[in-house]
């Protein structure tokens, strides 16, 4: 697939916004509370997924829904008040939960 430059300089602000929320913690996270998004909520989600997967405990992310609409659900092993500055509220426009699921453990094949 060919992108132009400027769908490339769009993915790089993209990735610079999300890094900024974990690098500079609740202040961060405050800028992308306030974002409104125009993205599909699944393109959204693959755009962030990387950067959420980075942060420790978290263990998964997913589209779901909340409150009966959807949203980005974001998957760790223990609910933390650092966690829940880490993480924003929305990310462009979309809200986020988290949700405590403990560590995921694949099954055996038997």
């Amino acid at each position: 697939m060919v992108r132009s430059h400027g769908t490339a300089a769009l993915g790089v602000c993209v990735l610079a916004a999300v890094l900024s929320i974990i690098t500079v913690g609740e202040a961060g996270a405050q800028a992308m509370r306030g974002a409104t998004g125009t993205r599909a909520i699944g393109e959204v989600l693959k755009a962030h997924t990387d950067v959420l997967m980075a942060i420790p405990g978290v263990v998964g992310t997913a589209q779901g829904l909340c409150n009966g609409k959807p949203c980005i659900k974001v998957y760790v092993i223990r609910k933390t008040p650092d966690l829940e500055r880490r993480i924003p509220d929305n990310l462009e426009g979309h809200p986020v939960e988290i949700e405590e699921t403990g560590e995921f453990k694949a099954l055996s094949k038997e």
